[in-house]
């Protein structure tokens, strides 16, 4: 896969990641937790659970590929379990 591909594909698993974050964190599990309405967190935490993992592979290749230094990298990987983080890498490093 062409290099510039496969920045645009990470740049695109950010953002979903980053939604589905945010949804799961303020939407889904309120639903479970005030509502008792669990289904939306298997659904939201599973397409979440995906995404996850794309982009910690998706940050390796980008690392690999921009020659980010070990620091941008563990930045990034951080950056994935805060809310809003994947936006941020998003916009600074991409």
């Amino acid at each position: 896969m062409n290099d510039q591909i496969q920045i645009k594909v990470f740049k695109w698993v950010s953002i979903l990641e980053g939604l589905s974050f945010l949804l799961l964190l303020f939407i889904a599990m309120p639903l479970k937790y005030l509502f008792n309405l669990p289904q939306m967190v298997q659904v939201v935490g599973m397409a979440h659970g995906i995404l996850f993992i794309s982009y910690l592979v998706g940050a390796i290749l980008v690392y690999n590929i921009l020659n980010w230094n070990f620091k941008t990298l563990l930045i990034a990987v951080a950056c994935s379990v805060i809310p809003f983080g994947p936006f941020y890498i998003e916009k600074k490093y991409l």
